[in-house]
């Protein structure tokens, strides 16, 4: 059982920094190539450091919807409560069950939700055992937010405004470039 907990811990762990990184480069494309390589705007004790300052700034930007949102800010506390929990913890809890219920319903509506969880109930068993339902439930989450945030990037480019502020004054910007 202490296994298939750390399991789940690293689960976790590793499953929210991956859509962590996945939501950072949804900014980045949106947002003019920093000036030089070392601006540090997404760096841990920067403006964009944190999954929160990125989810708020998506969602105000309309790159997410609500209910996005809330999934993205409920893997935040989903994390931090592994994170910093001196006990084991297992996504089977209670507590984490259902702050995640609500997200799976609003996810399984993903038409990649039915044919991805097929693909996982066919995988053999593992030396620990079956996928647990609870952990197979996040894989497919963190599999969708991932693959959707990555596919928004991609069809994203950096924004430009129409007009700026210079010394001069407000200058217009011309679209055409």
């Amino acid at each position: 059982m202490q296994m298939l907990q750390e399991r789940g811990r690293g689960a976790v762990l590793v499953g929210v920094a991956r859509v962590d990184a996945a939501l950072e480069h949804l900014l980045q494309a949106l947002m003019a190539p920093a000036l030089n390589r070392g601006d540090g705007l997404f760096l841990p004790d920067r403006p964009l450091g944190s999954l929160g300052a990125k989810v708020a700034l998506a969602r105000r930007f309309g790159l997410i919807d609500a209910p996005v949102e809330r999934a993205l800010s409920a893997l935040r506390k989903l994390r931090n409560a592994f994170a910093h929990s001196a006990e084991s913890a297992s996504l089977a809890d209670p507590a984490h069950s259902a702050r995640l219920a609500e997200i799976y319903a609003e996810a399984r509506t993903n038409p990649l939700w039915a044919p991805l969880e097929a693909v996982l109930a066919a995988q053999p068993p593992s030396a620990h055992g079956p996928l647990e339902p609870a952990l197979r439930d996040y894989i497919l989450l963190i599999t969708i937010l991932v693959a959707f945030l990555e596919a928004t990037a991609q069809q994203l480019r950096p924004y430009e405004p129409p007009v700026a502020m210079g010394f001069s004054g407000v200058i217009r910007q011309d679209p055409a470039g």
